[in-house]
C-alpha cells in the first residue's frame, strides 16, 4: 500500500502541488495557465458551501440506510451541445428515474447530477496516433477538442473559463427547473417524453404516474394537504470527476460561515479510478474539501487500497462525507467486493456505497463501436446487491451514465437497440450513454432490488 499524505494541519488548496499529479494535461503555455487560474479565482463561486452542507446531510441518510443515491449524467458535456432544451431533457429523465425508485422503494432518492462541471476525461494513453500522426488524447472540452489536427488537440487554458461560464448558465437553468415548477410531482404525468411514452417502459412508467395522480389526489380529497415544498420542488445538487487541479484549486473558497475550505465547482467531487493512490495530487487535495466527495474504486482495489483511502479522506468517520464508487464489472464484482465490504464494515468507516455499472462493461461491437448492454449493467447492480445483504450493509446507490436524447449507444432494454442500430443515433464524445426508455427500464429494475 503506497504512504499516506500528510496531516492535515500541512494542507492548503495548493499542496496538492507536491504530489504525482496523473491524468493532467501537458499545457504548453503555463504563464498562460497561471494567469487564467488567477482570473478564475476571482469569479463568483458556482456553488456555495451552505448547499454543499446540505447535500452531505442528504447522504448521511443515505450512508445510515435511510435514502438512495442517484447519480447520473452524461459521460463528458459538451461546449457544441449546450442548449436549454438537452439541460432539461436530461433533468426530466433523473426525475424519472427518481420518481421510480422513491415510489417503489419507500426511501428518499437524493438527486446528483453528473452536470455543470464534467468536462474533462482520463484516458488510458496520453496521445493517440493516425495515419503516423501522433497528437494529444482528448481529455475533454475542458482542456483541447475532439477533430484530429494539432490545433485542436492543443490544451488550451481559456477553456477553463468556457467550462466556467457553461457551468454557470447550467446551474442556472437547473435552478429554475428543479424550484420553479417543472420539478412538481402533479406532472409527473407530463415528464414522460413521447419517445418513452411509446414503449414498454414508457407504459409501465405511465401506469406509476397514474398511481402518483391518485394518491395526491386522495391526499386532498381528504384533507391533507399537498402544499409541502417537496411536493412541489425538487433539491437537485452537481458533481463531476474534479480531474483538472488547477480549475479545482482556482475554484476552492474559504467558507464565510466556518472558515473552512470547499470546492466551488459543484456540490460533490469525485477521484477517478486512475487518480486514487494515496500519495498523489487528487487524494491530497480532496482530503482538504469539505465537500462530500466521491472515489471510484475498480476490481484491482484490495482492501488495504479502501481503507488506507477511507482514512485519508475521511479520518472523521463523518457520515456522508465519503462515496465510494464501484466500478468493477459484471463478472467481477461478487468475487471482489465482498472483502471490501467487510474490511469497511468492520473498521466501522461511515461510508456511503455506490454501483458505476457502466465502466467496467464497456466493449467494442462488431461494427468497432464502444458500447455497453444494459443487461450487463444490470447484472451488476444485482451483484452489488446481493454483495450487501451478504455483509449487512447499504447498497446505497447507483453512478450511471445516460442523456435525454433518443441515442443508440447502448445495446438492450425491453425497446431493444441492437447492434445494428449503434450507428443510427451514436452521438457522444465518449463513452456509450443510456438513453431514456433504457434509464428508467434501470430505474424499475432498482427498484425492484430495494423492495428485496
Amino acid at each position: 500500500m503506497t504512504s499516506t499524505p500528510a496531516s492535515a494541519s500541512a494542507w492548503h488548496p495548493g499542496s496538492w502541488k507536491g504530489y504525482p499529479a496523473l491524468q493532467q494535461p501537458n499545457w504548453p503555455d503555463k504563464a498562460e495557465l497561471e494567469q487564467v487560474g488567477k482570473a478564475l479565482s476571482t469569479l463568483p463561486p458556482l456553488v456555495f458551501a451552505g448547499e454543499a452542507r446540505s447535500l452531505k446531510e442528504q447522504l448521511a441518510k443515505v450512508a445510515r440506510g435511510e435514502a438512495f443515491l442517484l447519480q447520473a449524467g452524461d459521460c463528458a458535456e459538451s461546449f457544441d451541445g449546450f442548449n436549454a432544451v438537452a439541460i432539461r431533457e436530461k433533468l426530466r429523465v433523473i426525475l424519472q428515474m427518481a420518481v421510480v425508485l422513491t415510489y417503489s422503494s419507500g426511501v428518499p432518492t437524493v438527486k446528483v447530477g453528473r452536470i455543470a462541471g464534467q468536462f474533462a476525461k482520463p484516458r488510458s494513453k496520453p496521445t493517440e496516433t493516425i495515419d503516423g500522426t501522433e497528437l494529444p488524447s482528448f481529455l475533454g472540452h475542458m482542456v483541447n477538442d475532439l477533430p484530429f489536427s494539432s490545433e485542436n488537440r492543443r490544451p488550451d487554458p481559456d477553456r477553463l473559463i468556457q467550462a466556467y461560464n457553461q457551468s454557470a448558465s447550467t446551474l442556472n437553468l437547473l435552478r429554475a427547473f428543479t424550484k420553479g415548477g417543472f420539478a412538481d410531482l402533479h406532472r409527473v404525468q407530463a415528464w414522460n417524453q413521447e419517445f418513452v411514452a411509446s414503449s414498454p417502459e414508457g407504459q409501465r412508467y405511465a401506469d406509476l404516474a397514474a398511481e402518483i395522480d391518485r394518491a395526491l389526489r386522495f391526499m386532498e380529497a381528504a384533507g391533507v394537504s399537498s402544499n409541502h415544498p417537496e411536493i412541489h420542488e425538487a433539491d437537485f445538487y452537481t458533481s463531476h470527476e474534479a480531474l483538472i487541479l488547477e480549475y479545482e484549486e482556482a475554484l476552492t473558497r474559504q467558507d464565510s460561515l466556518t472558515d473552512e475550505w470547499y470546492d466551488c465547482s459543484a456540490h460533490m467531487i469525485w477521484i477517478g479510478e486512475r487518480t486514487r493512490q494515496l500519495d498523489g495530487a487528487h487524494v491530497e487535495f480532496f482530503r482538504g474539501v469539505k465537500n462530500p466527495i466521491g472515489c471510484k474504486v475498480g476490481p484491482t482495489a484490495t482492501p488495504d487500497d479502501v481503507l488506507g483511502l477511507c482514512e485519508a479522506l475521511n479520518p472523521e468517520r463523518e457520515d456522508g462525507r465519503l462515496t465510494l464508487i464501484i466500478r468493477m464489472g459484471a463478472d467481477k464484482v461478487a468475487d471482489n467486493l465482498p472483502p471490501l465490504l467487510e474490511a469497511v464494515r468492520d473498521s466501522e468507516h461511515s461510508v456511503v456505497w455506490a454501483c458505476d455499472p457502466m465502466h467496467g462493461n464497456t466493449f467494442a461491437a462488431d461494427s468497432g463501436y464502444k458500447t455497453r448492454h444494459l443487461d450487463d449493467v444490470t447484472t451488476e447492480v444485482s451483484e452489488f446487491f446481493a454483495a450487501h445483504r451478504a455483509a449487512g450493509t447499504w447498497p446505497g446507490g447507483i453512478h450511471i451514465e445516460l442523456t435525454g436524447e433518443d441515442v443508440t449507444e447502448c445495446l438492450g432494454g425491453e425497446d431493444e437497440v441492437a447492434q445494428d442500430d449503434l450507428s443510427k443515433r451514436y452521438e457522444t464524445m465518449c463513452d456509450p450513454r443510456l438513453n431514456g426508455r433504457q434509464s428508467v427500464d434501470l430505474a424499475f429494475r432498482v427498484s425492484e432490488l430495494l423492495r428485496g
